[in-house]
This record gives structure tokens, C-alpha cells and sequence, in this order.
């Protein structure tokens, strides 16, 4: 057989395979095939999810593990020698390799992506891993003190978890930048995405490596530090400690500080006891919120040990006239952004529910002379929705956002992991009251079904682990203002409710509230998450500085959507202060208390802080759900609508997708094609209640209005026409049990041959038998096909 009648499997095993493996490499430890490093999309459509083909490279060859040299792209004999180069290039870029190789089983084509240069190789002149490691060496500038550094190993011991494509290469570019002598190095990742574990791997490379030897770790929550000890950082044992009650003992390798506990008030800066040169890595995390700041306390500390190696993690890196992360540590070495985890099937897409109130939307304005429920005289001006809560507080507009939560949840799972941002504390505390008047019943069963969860609460934070702890079934609802917009790793957290503000500079805040749901725990049936915005927050989502656009969104809906809600004017942003003498991040209270009767005014007794009205009525105008189209433009369109159009941009008439169902070798081959297009038609058939459709009748119905016939329909018109009667004995009885299985399951169970080892075809005969019947595998695969055209016939 020539190689142009071969598959590009066979091309793989007879002549690609044997010139790697001839030119030195190890199958077992140095070559991955068919490498995939994506999970997949996770596609939403309504509440049901699908996952969406994962990118694999044919051929990936590391130097030694976690350090990659080269991508090789298979085609078969029929296409050029070079036709996988650029689809090899794609897949090198995003994996960080330099060197690409394409075959058709000819020879190879290499690609340079260091020098640019290209170059044909007969298939004996592949480059062994020394050859190819010694030219790498050359094309980056590689000295021999730089390459103790690089070729220094990952932490890992059986059973370990191995870094995720893009971990590493944020871990190797850090090394690799440090060993070269970079001392300022920046680097993004969307929450969610592991930046421990990679801040981890960064700190033991370097460290192992004898190039750093004194390392601190800076956090700003005790939370985030008392994670890392007994999370990711935990190998590193007695060699580790955290700084507490500002006593410094030098006899360590590796710190973890807050920055608050160093920095302490003027003249008794704990850090002082160090000099200057005690450290030569800090690891900033979180580095967006005060490092990055000239003014900030978190800058004195950096600023007193400057020698050392700064390397700052987030996934907001800001960018203000206050503020500025690239000007401090640079450009990023790498990012890694919410949009590409979603992308790559490592974070949870999300739906958003956008609710307009009729005083939002709208305004309230007092009429003249109206006093509050204290009795105080309410100052006659047009009231918004940057004000309700933070200047005027509307009892039922408490009451119908809690009910709507309430509703949601409901309809879902009332166990689901809930938090609810609030303007402040004391909104937090009215949101939790109403909350619970709400959901009286699971709240008598447990008093933790419903907990705010602020900076002055001791109670809520003590219940913080609690929350997070995917096992743990209480708290379900936190209500909250600041204290969980950052560090709280929520896996199991499916709705987030906006009913907070964000001000000019809230992208950074914005980003980091909605990673709060983006982590995904599909063992415990977390595979997306919603957004529920009051607050017309998700205007956000279109801003160029927002990187992650909702995924699909289709679900509630209370008649026709009215005109886009008004953006609120900006606001300013409740802050958040450090509190020194417990290492503790707490949040402002707005300088509201959370009494019944609001503090005054200084500037005169006769204005309080807040308004509080109890008898203006609050109503719902607009319930919309939304999600991006392929451009990434959020828009409003039912599932029904959605599914038609991307059904009709594959096959754009009836004949075209009739023709292709009909030649199809595997139906199910056409509906997982849809299905990578965003096309799921288990949410439609759910939507529409026609669970007896099969997927065939369902496309025909919504995308060509065809009349539908069910499976059992189907079925039974087959043997109307006396088709059984074709065949004889067993082959007759085979047919009548793939019709009837058909008929209760649908197409795809009839398709794969496992479906003789089902007890129903048991009875008949073993799957040797049954397809002896028939004349061999090829006869019965040819007649499973004809039964097929025949059950779509008409």
C-alpha cells in the first residue's frame, strides 16, 4: 500500500514516530502524543452544560519534564510536507515551545521561533534532544550559571499535581527572567487560575536552586497567608514561618508576612529589624492592591529592600494616575486571562441576569416636605441609583432584591453557595434581615443558612472557612460589602449578586468580585455560575479593560425587555483600611452605623447620614438574561432564536443539511460539530418539553419549520413499511431491538457497537453471534447504516 492510501495514523506510526525516536528521544519520558493541554469549552445554554473539543498537539518533546523544546504536526501523505506548520505555530505560541516541525511522513519542515528561520530535513536528520537543547542554549543566550537555574527541577513526588499548560509557562518565564537577572517581573493570571501554586513553583525553583536563598512572601489578608501554609506551600515545612506579632527571627529561609504586620506605625516599622539585603526574592501577591501605589505603607517595605527580586502576581493589574502596576514591576512576562480560562475550559462561564427597578431606572425625587420613618425632613433633590443605600435607603427595594435572590434559588438549588454585595455594612446587615424574612424556613433549620460576612463582624468571618469549604453546607448565603471581593476562594460559589456600586476606577473591584464564581468543581456539579446584577454593573462587561464576556445566557424573562437601564454616574468607592494591630484587612462602614437610628451629619444635627423611607413601593420593569455572540457583543435573544442561527450558519438549507445527515458515516459526528458551535440541543429540547424528539426532528423543527415526528413515531413507521421482513432469523430480531432502543434513547445508542453487549441483545445471542448473523462486521455496520436512512426517511 502507498503512503498517499495511508492515514495520517499510519503516517504517525511508520515513518514520524520511528525518525523521533531514532534521533534519541524517549517515547516513555521525553515525547507526548497527542497531548492535549486544554479541557474543552464549557458550553451553557440555559442550565445545561456540554464540553467542547479540547486542543491537541500530535507531538510535544521536552528536554527533561515541564521544559518543552519542540511541537511536531502530522498530516497524512496528501498533503504537503509543511501543510501542519501553521497550525504547529498556533499551538507553540500558546505552549511556549521554540522549535515547530511539520511531516507528512516525506521528511520534516522545521520552524525557528527564536531566529525566524525555516528549513527542510530529510526524515533521518531530525535533531536528537541534546542537539536541540545546545542550539537553544545559543539562540537565548543561555550561560552556565542561567542553566542551573532553568534545568532546575519542579517540586513533585507521586501523586502531585502537574502544572497546567499555562502555569508553566508563567513559572518558566519567571525562572527564566530571574536567572537572567530581571529584578522587577510582573505576572497576570485571572482569579482562579492557580497564581499560588505558581508563585510556589517560582519560590522552590529559585530557591532549590540556590539562587535565591532568603524569600518573603507579602499578602495583605490573613485568609490568603493561612491558605498558602497549608495549601500550596506546605513542602516546604520547617524551612517556612509566619511572621506574627512583629517578632522577626532570621534563623528561616522562606517568610510569609502582611504587609500590614511589617509595615506598623512611623518610627516602629517592623521590617527595620532586618537589613536591607536580608532578602533577595519578595513574592508580592495580590500586588494590584497597594504595592503599586508610590504613597502606599506596602511601598516602604519594597522600598527598603530594593535589592531583592520583586515579583508581583494578580489578575487586575491597575493602571491609574494614583496607581500604576506596569510602571513599578513592567511590562507582564506573561497573562493569562478570564476570558482565555473560559476559553480553554479551565474557568466557569457565567450567565447574567440583569434586573432594572423602576427607582433605579427611573429616579425617586420626595415630594415637598416628605420626612423619612425618623422624622427627618429628606433634602428635595432627584435621588438614583448611586445614591439608594448610600444616601437613601428604600425599605422595599431591600425586600423585592432579596425576593428575587429568593426566587432564583428556588427555581435552582436553595443550597447553592450565595454571596451578595452590598454597598456597605450597614446595607449588608438590612440585606441579610430581608433575606432572611424571605427564607424563614431553612433559616429556622440552620441560623447559618444566611450570614453577613463583614470586616466588624466577628461571627460572619469566623464562618469564612466554612463558606469556602466545598464540603460544608453552611453558610449558603454571604451578604457582604468589601471583605470578599479578594482572596476568598470560593469553588463551590454559582450566584453573585450585584447590588453594590462601582465607581470610575471599579473595573479592578468589578474583575475581581465576578472571580469569585469562575472556579470550577465539577465533582460536586459546579460547572458554571450566575450573575445577578441589579445594579447595571454589567455594563462592565462591554468595557475594552474587561477581558471575560459572558458566555451564553438564556433563561427567566418576565415579558418583553424594555430600553437598555441608564448607566449610573460614578461613584465613589467605599474603602477599605488596614488594621494594624490584628494584621486584619477590615472595611469602612461607610461611616454608617447599623443601628435603626442613623448617626447625624457633623456639618448639622438636622441631616442624617441616610434617609431610610418605608412606605414608596418598588417594582420590577425589566428582566433580561443575556450572553455574547461570536463577536463578543453581549445581546438579549431567546434559545430557541440562538439555536437556529448557528444551525443555519453551518447548513443554510434544508437539502444541504439532509444531504450531510444522510452521508454521514456517525449522525452523532454532525450533532458534536453543532454542539463546538454552541448549539445544545438537550437545553431545547428541555425549553420546549419535547423530550420525545430526536435530535434529527428537533433541527429540522426549530431551523426549516418542519413538522416533528417523535422516535416512537419514527419506529413505528419503519415497521409499517414491512422493512423487518428484509431480513431473517436473528438479523430480523437484531434490527426490531435497534429500533426499539432507538425509539427510547435516540440515534447515538443505536451507532456504537457496544450496544450489543446490552442485556437486551444478550438474550439474542453474544456480540460474535449477532454480527455473524449478518455476515461479518462490515455487513452488520452497513446494515445498521441503511436502518438508519430508513428510520429518516420521509
Amino acid at each position: 500500500m502507498g503512503k498517499r492510501n495511508l492515514s495520517e495514523e499510519d503516517i504517525k506510526a511508520r515513518y514520524i514516530t520511528p525518525a523521533i525516536t531514532n534521533a534519541g528521544w524517549d517515547i516513555k519520558k521525553q515525547v507526548r502524543l497527542e497531548y492535549p493541554f486544554t479541557a474543552g469549552r464549557i458550553i451553557l445554554r440555559g442550565n445545561v452544560t456540554a464540553r467542547g473539543k479540547r486542543k491537541r498537539a500530535d507531538y510535544v518533546l521536552s528536554y527533561k519534564s515541564n521544559f518543552p523544546l519542540a511541537i511536531v504536526e502530522a498530516k497524512d501523505n496528501n498533503h504537503s510536507v509543511g501543510a501542519g506548520l501553521q497550525q504547529a505555530i498556533d499551538y507553540a505560541k500558546a505552549l511556549d515551545v521554540p522549535y515547530v516541525y511539520a511531516s507528512n511522513g516525506e521528511g520534516f519542515v522545521e520552524q525557528n521561533l527564536i531566529t525566524g528561520g525555516v528549513k527542510e530535513l530529510k526524515l533521518e536528520e531530525f535533531p536528537s534532544p541534546e542537539a536541540l537543547y545546545k542550539r537553544y542554549r545559543i539562540d537565548k543566550g543561555i550561560d552556565e550559571a542561567e542553566e542551573k537555574v532553568i534545568l532546575e527541577p519542579y517540586y513533585y513526588i507521586p501523586n502531585y499535581k502537574s502544572p497546567r499548560y499555562y502555569q508553566r509557562v508563567a513559572i518558566n518565564r519567571t525562572v527564566d527572567a530571574v536567572a537572567k537577572g530581571q529584578n522587577r517581573v510582573l505576572v497576570v493570571s485571572a482569579t482562579g487560575t492557580g497564581k499560588t501554586f505558581m508563585t510556589f513553583q517560582i519560590i522552590y525553583r529559585l530557591w532549590k536552586s540556590g539562587l535565591k536563598k532568603k524569600i518573603l512572601f507579602l499578602a495583605d489578608r490573613n485568609v490568603l497567608i493561612d491558605q498558602t501554609i497549608s495549601g500550596d506551600f506546605k513542602p516546604f515545612g520547617g524551612k517556612m514561618t509566619k511572621v506574627k506579632n512583629k517578632n522577626l527571627d532570621s534563623s528561616y529561609e522562606i517568610y510569609l508576612a502582611l504587609y500590614q504586620q511589617l509595615a506598623g506605625d512611623e518610627g516602629e516599622e517592623a521590617y527595620l529589624q532586618f537589613k536591607p539585603n536580608f532578602f533577595d526574592l519578595i513574592v508580592i501577591d495580590e500586588c494590584h492592591r497597594g504595592s503599586a501605589k508610590e504613597e502606599s505603607a506596602w511601598r516602604k517595605i519594597l522600598d527598603y529592600f530594593s535589592s531583592a527580586t520583586h515579583v508581583g502576581c494578580t489578575a487586575t493589574p491597575i493602571e491609574t494616575k494614583e496607581a500604576s502596576s506596569f510602571s513599578y514591576f513592567g511590562e507582564p512576562i506573561y497573562e493569562y486571562s478570564l476570558k482565555q480560562g473560559i476559553e480553554d475550559g479551565f474557568l466557569a462561564p457565567y450567565k447574567v441576569i440583569r434586573i432594572g427597578l423602576d427607582k433605579d431606572l427611573e429616579g425617586y425625587r420626595p415630594e415637598a416636605g416628605k420626612v423619612d420613618k425618623h422624622g427627618y425632613k429628606i433634602e428635595d433633590r432627584e435621588y438614583n441609583v448611586k445614591d439608594f443605600d448610600r444616601k437613601l435607603v428604600i425599605d422595599d427595594r431591600t425586600r423585592i432584591v432579596a425576593a428575587k435572590i429568593t426566587e432564583f434559588l428556588k427555581k435552582t438549588d436553595r443550597f447553592s453557595k450565595t454571596i451578595v454585595f452590598c454597598v456597605d455594612i450597614e446595607h449588608a446587615e438590612r440585606m441579610r434581615q430581608a433575606l432572611i424574612n424571605e427564607n424563614k424556613d431553612l433559616y429556622a433549620e440552620n441560623d447559618r443558612y444566611i450570614m453577613r460576612i463583614t470586616g466588624d463582624n466577628d461571627e460572619g468571618k469566623a464562618q469564612l472557612e466554612n463558606f469556602i469549604d466545598e464540603e460544608s453546607t453552611y453558610p449558603v448565603i454571604a451578604v457582604t460589602s468589601k471583605l470578599m471581593t479578594t482572596g476568598v476562594d470560593a469553588k463551590m460559589c454559582k450566584l453573585i449578586v450585584l447590588d453594590n456600586n462601582f465607581g470610575e476606577n471599579g473595573m479592578t473591584e468589578f474583575k475581581q468580585i465576578i472571580g469569585r464564581g469562575t472556579r470550577l468543581l465539577e465533582e460536586y456539579g459546579k460547572t458554571y455560575f450566575t450573575i445577578m446584577d441589579f445594579k447595571n454593573a454589567s455594563r462592565l462587561f462591554a468595557d475594552p479593560a474587561f477581558d471575560g464576556k459572558p458566555e451564553v445566557v438564556i433563561d427567566l424573562g418576565e415579558g418583553d425587555p424594555v430600553d437598555e437601564p441608564e448607566k449610573p454616574t460614578d461613584e465613589e468607592e467605599v474603602g477599605i483600611e488596614e488594621d494594624t494591630a490584628n494584621g486584619r484587612v477590615n472595611e469602612k462602614e461607610g461611616e454608617y452605623g447599623t443601628g435603626n437610628i442613623p448617626p447625624f451629619d457633623d456639618e448639622g444635627e438636622d441631616k442624617p447620614r441616610k434617609y431610610y423611607v418605608g412606605d414608596i413601593t418598588v417594582s420590577i420593569l425589566s428582566e433580561r438574561v443575556q450572553y455574547v455572540d461570536k463577536d463578543g457583543k453581549l445581546i438579549t435573544e431567546s434559545l430557541i432564536d440562538y439555536t437556529k442561527k448557528n444551525i443555519l450558519e453551518q447548513y443554510s438549507r434544508l437539502d444541504e443539511f439532509l444531504r450531510t445527515w444522510t452521508e454521514a458515516e456517525k449522525k452523532q459526528a454532525i450533532i458534536d460539530e453543532l454542539q463546538d458551535g454552541g448549539v445544545l440541543l438537550d437545553a431545547v429540547r428541555e425549553e420546549l418539553g419535547q423530550t420525545e424528539l430526536d435530535d434529527f426532528d428537533l433541527i429540522c423543527h426549530i431551523a426549516y419549520d418542519k413538522a416533528p415526528l417523535t422516535k416512537k413515531e419514527r419506529a413505528e413507521n419503519v415497521k409499517k413499511r414491512h422493512y423487518l421482513y428484509k431480513y431473517s432469523d436473528t438479523a430480523k430480531e437484531v434490527i426490531e431491538a435497534l429500533l426499539d432502543k432507538y425509539a427510547n434513547d435516540g440515534i447515538k445508542e443505536i451507532e456504537d457497537t457496544k450496544v450489543l453487549q446490552l442485556k437486551e441483545f444478550a438474550q439474542i445471542g453474544s456480540p460474535m453471534k449477532i454480527v455473524k448473523a449478518f455476515g461479518g462486521k462490515e455487513a452488520y455496520l452497513k446494515a445498521v447504516k441503511e436502518l438508519e436512512n430508513e428510520i429518516y426517511y420521509a
